[in-house]
């Protein structure tokens, strides 16, 4: 029976343009739907846009724009960042589409009928960057930590949401990992959050405050709060409207990839709601740190803003999706330097990568006039490490390690590049051609599998390497591709182009 695979990004929030977190947040989505793809999974990968709340209105004003003009505009650069880095999502969802904001309507409703949707007065602080009332007790000299700046003192009559009242099932959910969050430490946070006690939410603004979002139902005086209108993206963008079959097959997600400083929303918010919506929890969210630039906090004012897409038109997606993937630390913080990317780029993919697909196949082409030799498939040497690449690389993936899987594939290529020098097949060419048929079948193998294990991470690289090798994506699943001797001796192979131009 084929498995389902669902996976989402948080959406981010278009006041601004894409940068260069949300771009490895995006690739870490796309590598896992890409992997479970590669499985067999029928994998759904859904991505897209959060367009309400009053930062819109702020900026579009100080812009002289309208609303719609303002997010259609930055909607288009994040489904552009996608197309960019190669993302392979199935559905990119805006929240101000007509059926998000019925299937956000139909939500509504339905925690409305479990008498868990009430109006009252709130008077508080409220942080316009975070879209969310604080705490005073979490400032910092009265400044928001996340963007200091100071919150306005709110009162509104809001409707809201009675999330203390699912604050027990959440903890035992999360206790019994029914939901899972990565990493552990993320799941300690979030549970010493929920034992101080979940508070009710504000699920609703005065219409003559914020005009800019989804209508509360049968109340036209109220607009539906930032997040009780942006977290429902995840079952509006798979047909929660309809309930239709797509909907049906891939609820519950299988992974919420988030933002370490929105896993509240996610962990106890989003939680709350879909049990009060009777609907089931998602399997896991995983949670990802903050990317620093040079060392420091990303700053206009430090001119040290990394924007994606300057990289990636210079040195192509791969390159890009590569460094993120492995040298920032998938569950923690990283630091993004020009320096350090020249020198992965340089060491991982062009010398070590690149230049063991360039010489095997120069090889391959020279001595067995471009074909694969027929030489000994039963070397069980390499074929036991090949197993125990597989095994490592699928465990790192199955933890939401894909630094370490990559650390796997960089070091299976690593040992392929030892074993072109210990074997010296130049060497062989002059003294023993059953031999050299043998170590050059070998290292043709062992590119096989490297293109197949980069597949998630750099797929572009992996489908030039593949016709260079002459095969296709579709003759063979998953378990056949993993085994060792796929290859037949007599396929046309060529001469490999560079996959990667170093930077001098």
């Amino acid at each position: 029976m084929t498995k389902t695979f669902y996976v989402t990004t948080a959406i981010p929030y278009v006041n601004a343009k894409p940068h260069i977190g949300f771009a490895m947040e995006l690739i870490q989505a796309d590598v896992l739907a890409r992997y479970h793809r590669m499985r067999g999974d029928e994998t759904f990968f859904l991505t897209g846009t959060d367009e309400h709340g009053s930062k819109i209105d702020q900026v579009a004003r100080e812009k002289g724009m309208t609303n719609q003009e303002l997010v259609d505009e930055n909607a288009a650069a994040f489904k552009n960042l996608a197309d960019k880095m190669n993302a392979s999502n199935d559905y990119f969802v805006r929240t101000t589409d007509d059926d998000h904001k019925r299937a956000v309507q139909k939500l509504w409703k339905k925690l409305q009928s479990q008498d868990d949707i009430y109006k009252d007065t709130y008077e508080g602080l409220y942080c316009v960057g975070c879209e969310a009332y604080v705490l005073e007790k979490d400032l910092v000299d009265g400044m928001c930590p996340n963007h200091n700046k100071a919150p306005e003192k709110l009162k509104e009559e809001n409707y809201f949401f009675r999330l203390s009242k699912y604050g027990e099932r959440i903890k035992e959910a999360i206790e019994r990992e029914e939901l899972k969050i990565v990493p552990k430490s993320r799941k300690h946070e979030i549970l010493a959050m929920i034992k101080e006690g979940l508070k009710d939410v504000s699920f609703s603004r005065p219409r003559n405050i914020l005009n800019w979002g989804v209508d509360v139902p049968d109340d036209p005086d109220q607009v539906m709060y930032v997040w009780c209108d942006a977290l429902p993206n995840y079952i509006s963008g798979i047909g929660y409207e309809t309930e239709n079959e797509t909907f049906k097959k891939f609820w519950p997600v299988n992974a919420h990839i988030i933002g370490k400083d929105i896993l509240r929303f996610h962990a106890a918010i989003w939680i709350g709601m879909l049990m009060s919506a009777e609907l089931p929890l998602p399997k896991a969210i995983y949670v990802h740190g903050f990317i620093t630039s040079e060392g420091k906090k990303m700053s206009k004012s430090l001119n040290n803003v990394v924007d994606p897409l300057d990289y990636q038109s210079k040195y192509g997606a791969d390159p890009l999706r590569y460094f993120l993937m492995k040298e920032i630390p998938t569950t923690d913080d990283g630091d993004f330097s020009k320096a350090r990317f020249e020198a992965v780029y340089n060491g991982d993919l062009a010398n070590n990568i690149g230049n063991l697909v360039s010489r095997v196949l120069a090889m391959s082409c020279k001595y067995f006039d471009n074909s694969v030799p027929d030489g000994d498939i039963n070397y069980e040497l390499l074929q036991q490490k090949a197993r125990e690449v597989w095994t490592g690389y699928e465990k790192s993936i199955a933890a939401f390690d894909l630094k370490k899987a990559l650390e796997v594939v960089e070091s299976f290529a690593t040992y392929a590049n030892k074993y072109v020098e210990e074997t010296q097949p130049w060497v062989l060419a002059k003294e023993d051609q059953i031999k050299l048929a043998e170590v050059l079948y070998n290292l043709l193998e062992m590119v096989r599998h490297l293109s197949l294990l980069l597949r998630p991470f750099t797929p572009t690289v992996s489908d030039q390497i593949d016709e260079f090798l002459g095969m296709s994506e579709i003759e063979h699943d998953y378990s056949e591709k993993k085994s060792w001797g796929l290859l037949k001796a007599g396929t046309a192979i060529k001469k490999a182009t560079p996959l990667f131009a170093r930077i001098d």
